[in-house]
């Protein structure tokens, strides 16, 4: 039996507890918070005209925030691409992959299709986390996301694809070939932080229909590899110099990957949130931004390679840019996403404030990234004092989780005036006893 058969076969017989789904449904709220905020920008209303073109209008699964239904593809496309459209989605941070905007468009759009039972979508939501969550482990995601590839896009398709799997009710055999055919489907690379462009915001749409589409094909028998994960030309072992296969199976059942998600407090990359949470402490002891001389920023390896750009260039910039938002953080409110609009990047004393903020490599940050992000400051300022703060295990992640109370708030902030937050949060509590999808997609439409 290779690795990736007997992931496989847990992913079709594992049992979910209570306690799992609960997570499931937990995600599945903040995500549909991301969507329904997400669809309102440029790139997620292009990326839902591709899926109005492609998969056309009438179809049975909605594009939430669009008007509009069509296949489940394109569905899983357009709302996959919505969820991580604005860096809100939620984080698994040792995989360093947005696993809800992945699995959740296309559990939804498959559970839509086939009239699911709530119980049976948040299961598949459980176990699409899983296998989205070891293929990105496994992969050695420091080495994998250091050699240029974004593994959102990358591992994702296993997600998806597990996630569809479990509604439509394969065995072991047709889930090994669907996360062989997967693998086929696995893309996305990091340039977009190097020169720019948008397509980061659609990897996730396209690993869920990517990761969609190879269930399908799976379902009508077309063969796929029976290790297209750990085999020697698998996922696992082409795209990185530091493969791990042997994550992909150890303790199943045991470490559950939707135990350890990271849910979003600010619009941010969420490599650079220590960075945020460094700053918010510092501001909060008075330091103002005029007093500051200079910040030094320590960070993971791969952030100070990949996130140190100038924020101020682009949306996208801002988001990924460790410097705009240590700055951000002493003259903005990183919780409130117009933060990163265009006229608040454009701020001139932001951009003065992060040509103050250089950042480097640590060592005691690449100790425990990416299981437990770091990253530390030291603010120097006009008076002499100098105020350093570290921080490893952000805000919002498993470490330091939010409060169900400031998740909450979360919520209500990104669908305020896109949907009635109180039927949508009813129908999700519900959506373990419900018959079918039916009251969910109602409160959002």
């Amino acid at each position: 039996m290779t690795p990736t058969q007997e992931l496989a076969g847990f992913l079709v017989e594992a049992e979910v507890t209570d306690a799992l789904r609960g997570k499931a449904a937990d995600y599945l709220l903040d995500t549909l918070g991301c969507i329904l905020f997400g669809a309102e920008q440029p790139w997620s209303q292009r990326a839902a005209d591709h899926a109005l073109r492609t998969g056309g209008d009438g179809g049975p699964c909605a594009v939430f925030g669009a008007g509009f239904s069509t296949t489940s593809p394109m569905a899983a496309f357009a709302n996959g691409a919505s969820a991580h459209a604005f860096e809100l989605d939620d984080v698994h941070e040792e995989a360093i992959s947005h696993p809800g905007a992945v699995v959740v468009p296309a559990a939804l759009a498959i559970g839509t299709r086939v009239g699911a039972s709530g119980r049976q979508v948040l299961d598949a939501i459980v176990i699409g986390y899983e296998a989205m969550g070891r293929a990105g482990i496994a992969v050695g995601p420091a080495a994998h996301i250091l050699a240029g590839f974004h593994p959102t896009g990358q591992s994702g398709v296993f997600g998806a694809a597990a996630a569809v799997g479990r509604l439509l009710e394969f065995g072991t055999d047709t889930m090994t070939r669907a996360l062989g055919i997967a693998a086929t489907f696995s893309s996305g690379s990091t340039e977009f932080s190097q020169s720019g462009g948008s397509t980061k915001r659609i990897h996730a749409g396209r690993a869920s229909e990517g990761g969609l589409t190879a269930a399908l094909l799976a379902s009508d028998g077309l063969a796929g590899p029976t290790d297209g994960l750990a085999g020697r030309y698998g996922f696992c072992r082409t795209t990185t110099t530091d493969p791990a296969v042997h994550l992909l199976t150890e303790r199943l059942g045991e470490r559950w990957m939707i135990d350890e998600i990271t849910v979003k407090p600010y619009a941010a990359c969420s490599d650079i949130h220590p960075l945020i949470d460094a700053a918010l402490e510092i501001r909060d002891r008075g330091v103002a931004p005029d007093d500051i001389v200079e910040i030094l920023a320590e960070v993971s390896t791969k952030a100070a390679e990949q996130n140190a750009l100038d924020g101020t260039t682009s949306v996208m910039a801002a988001q990924y840019s460790g410097p705009f938002n240590v700055a951000a953080a002493f003259l903005a409110d990183p919780a409130d996403p117009s933060t990163y609009s265009d006229d608040r990047i454009a701020d001139p004393a932001i951009a003065e404030l992060q040509a103050r903020v250089s950042m480097v490599a640590a060592d005691w940050c690449d100790d425990t990234y990416a299981w437990k992000m770091a990253g530390g400051l030291r603010v120097t300022c006009s008076d002499g004092s100098v105020h350093e703060v570290r921080v490893a295990g952000q805000r919002g992640s498993m470490h330091q989780p939010l409060t169900p109370e400031e998740s909450a708030s979360k919520f209500r902030l990104l669908v305020a005036g896109r949907a009635d937050a109180d039927a949508v949060i009813g129908a999700v509590d519900g959506l373990d006893r419900a018959d079918g999808l039916d009251d969910l997609l109602a409160s959002l439409a």
